[in-house]
């Protein structure tokens, strides 16, 4: 059965193996269009960099209208994301539209790695660190870019 949420995902799949952005690889889970596993990798020049982190997004019927869920697997240490791996970024809440798809969002989460709003906190610990102690918050970073290398 093809739907346009369906449709649109696998559009969104070709698009993203002939096209992929730097630094990021997502692709449905057994044959599931709804469910997809994603990694992205920590931008180039940053305590993010050599990082490999993974995601799963689900996706509803209503997308392209509403945006899936998105959740780190990987354990993470920022400012705007959860203990639970959610991710605390507008366009998968208040700013979400329907041009967005797949590697769009996936881009927006990699420069979300290095450009946090702290002002917006999923992780009061790690949000205060980065405003109040770089050095200590980037140290924690390496921590979890390091972990992400065994991480199964």
């Amino acid at each position: 059965m093809s739907t346009p949420a369906r449709k649109r995902l696998m559009r969104d799949f070709k698009r993203l193996q002939q096209d992929p952005p730097a630094g990021i690889s997502g692709a449905p889970i057994d044959n599931n269009i709804m469910l997809w596993n994603a990694v992205i990798f920590g931008p180039d020049d940053t305590p993010w960099d050599g990082g490999t982190f993974k995601l799963t997004l689900q996706f509803s019927e209503d997308y392209p209208n509403k945006p899936p869920t998105v959740r780190f697997i990987s354990r993470m240490f920022h400012p705007n994301i959860y203990a639970d791996g959610s991710i605390c970024l507008d366009i998968l809440q208040n700013q979400w539209s329907p041009i967005y798809d797949v590697a769009a969002i996936l881009t927006s989460i990699q420069s979300l790695l290095c450009d946090p709003n702290p002002n917006s906190p999923a992780n009061s610990e790690a949000a205060r660190l980065f405003s109040e102690n770089k050095r200590e918050y980037n140290r924690k970073v390496r921590e979890i870019v390091e972990q992400s290398w065994t991480a199964d």
